[in-house]
């Protein structure tokens, strides 16, 4: 097959019409076309009179060979053969199950991965199955009853299960292509395979998330609910096994730590086990909500709500005068703000949206970047209590259960405490309380945000709408550490393999699920099964 790129139809152009647009740029007859299928799509919304769709599509054709010298568009070229390969296997015998520790996007792919190589891994998950814990975040959310071990970050497929399940990734990796085969084969839509950003929403995430459970179960593997790794066995620099809830042990000479960026019980055992961990940055910051209408005409012009457009996105960012950056980050259209506290007496914040993207609001985060030189200390889990101090004090200008404070854009830009809400009704639940955001944010946050403001309205119109909603706090963006590994993906501990958002090494749903095919991949190629 070939690749043919920058097929272009305006957006009330049926889709059946790539057909004669790929004849006519390829210069063939009708019946010399095979075949095509669509491998990317992307809008053009750049001219606000004129909406476009850019198809890039693998074409089959008669005398491909012969085609492809006469050809001058250098662009169109032999399509890539995209399918994974699974690596050849070791030869060291395990005496254990390899076991995995976490079942967000790189514990479940990880644990898929070895699945179907043979491997029959363990998945050990501190959290409940995503029915269950799906009930005990709504208790949380109506009625502020927080389960510490069932809720937004913990629990059957991890944080990003309850976001807006966005699969868009910097990375270029042919394992992405897998990965989104098999989130479709558990149930995702199958436009996440062509849609240049695609998403699931998490009202079907939660169903995808399932069958990959069922899949690694059917294939072999063994996946428990409510089992937290306490501790670890380890002899002589390496891995024996894992303690279960304080009390059980099991022997594995194998363990993927694929715990996620909030799992800061973990984080402490493994500064007691010597595991060795540096300061990472990351963000901070608050959420902000605007009219869903407000984003769709910035970004669409005439043509917002257009059946074929859906809800629209932004992702901007801003390098300000103090040289620190503020960036929006993990947007959500049509969605809402919602309760992501770990911890007790502690607030945080998160954005989701469900596949129609239909609610009333937009939310993204507004963040601004903070590193080892704001943490005071070079205690290596210093950005963990760093989170911790500003998620308390966010929880105290609350009010103590769990409302978190907020504040209008007019009134955050002039400094003073906002009174009442305009037309902007806050999706956040428990609930809000309006308040002075520089009362729980660190200066410097406020700062950048206040600059940031200005500046990101002049690259998206309304975005310093004077009655759009900022609620505190966003600061689960990334995880506060790195688990240092080797080309190996080893530890300093033998067999202890950290992978994913968690151990540093990720950013969201892809590239998690990524860094676990690669964490099984390093362990099937040296070890059979």
């Amino acid at each position: 097959m070939i690749r043919v790129p920058d097929i272009k139809l305006s957006i009330d152009e049926e889709e059946s019409s790539i057909k004669t647009a790929l004849i006519r740029k390829l210069k063939i007859k009708e019946d010399e076309l095979i075949s095509y299928q669509i491998y990317k799509r992307s809008i053009d919304a750049r001219r606000k009179d004129r909406v476009d769709f850019v198809y890039t599509v693998d074409v089959e054709v008669m005398n491909e060979n012969k085609l492809l010298k006469r050809i001058k568009d250098k662009k169109i070229t032999v399509a890539p053969n995209m399918n994974y390969n699974y690596v050849k296997k070791g030869n060291e015998k395990l005496q254990h199950p390899p076991v995995i520790i976490g079942t967000g996007p790189a514990g479940l792919f990880a644990g898929l991965i070895l699945a179907q190589m043979g491997y029959a891994p363990i998945l050990l998950e501190q959290g409940k199955d995503v029915d269950k814990r799906a009930e005990d975040i709504h208790t949380f959310w109506t009625k502020g009853r927080l389960d510490t071990a069932s809720n937004v970050q913990f629990g059957e497929g991890g944080a990003g299960t309850f976001s807006d399940g966005k699969l868009t990734t910097q990375i270029k990796d042919l394992r992405c292509r897998k990965i989104l085969e098999e989130l479709v084969k558990a149930g995702a839509p199958e436009e996440i395979m062509y849609i240049s950003k695609p998403h699931i929403g998490t009202d079907i995430l939660r169903t995808v998330v399932k069958n990959i459970r069922k899949e690694i179960i059917n294939l072999g593997g063994k996946v428990a609910f409510e089992k937290k790794v306490t501790d670890f066995l380890i002899e002589d620099g390496r891995i024996k096994g894992v303690v279960v809830n304080d009390k059980d042990t099991l022997e594995a000479e194998i363990v993927v730590l694929a715990i996620g960026h909030s799992a800061r019980d973990t984080f402490e055992m493994l500064y007691k086990n010597n595991v060795e961990i540096h300061q990472k940055p990351f963000s901070i910051g608050v959420r902000v909500e605007h009219p869903q209408k407000l984003i769709d005409v910035a970004q669409y012009g005439s043509f917002a709500g257009h059946s074929k457009l859906g809800a629209a996105d932004y992702k901007m960012a801003h390098h300000c005068d103090n040289q620190r950056s503020a960036y929006t980050f993990c947007m959500c259209p049509g969605g809402q703000v919602v309760a992501a506290a770990s911890e007790e007496g502690g607030v945080v914040t998160n954005g989701m949206s469900e596949y129609a993207r239909d609610k009333e609001n937009a939310n993204s985060a507004l963040l601004v970047g903070v590193g080892p030189e704001d943490f005071d200390s070079e205690h290596p889990l210093a950005g963990m209590y760093f989170q911790r101090k500003w998620e308390q004090k966010v929880f105290e200008v609350g009010g103590g259960n769990y409302y978190a404070p907020a504040q209008l854009v007019k009134d955050f830009l002039k400094d003073q405490p906002s009174k009442q809400l305009g037309k902007v009704k806050p999706s956040y639940m428990p609930g809000v309380v309006l308040t002075d955001l520089r009362q729980c944010l660190p200066d410097f946050v406020v700062d950048t945000m206040k600059e940031a403001i200005a500046a990101l309205d002049k690259k998206l119109h309304g975005f310093n709408m004077e009655e759009a909603v900022m609620t505190a706090i966003e600061s689960r963006s990334s995880s506060p550490i790195r688990i240092k590994r080797d080309e190996d993906y080893q530890s300093n501990i033998q067999g202890l393999y950290p992978s994913g958002e968690g151990a540093g090494y990720a950013g969201g749903i892809i590239s998690a699920a990524v860094d676990g095919i690669k964490v099984a991949e390093a362990i099937a190629e040296k070890f059979t099964s």
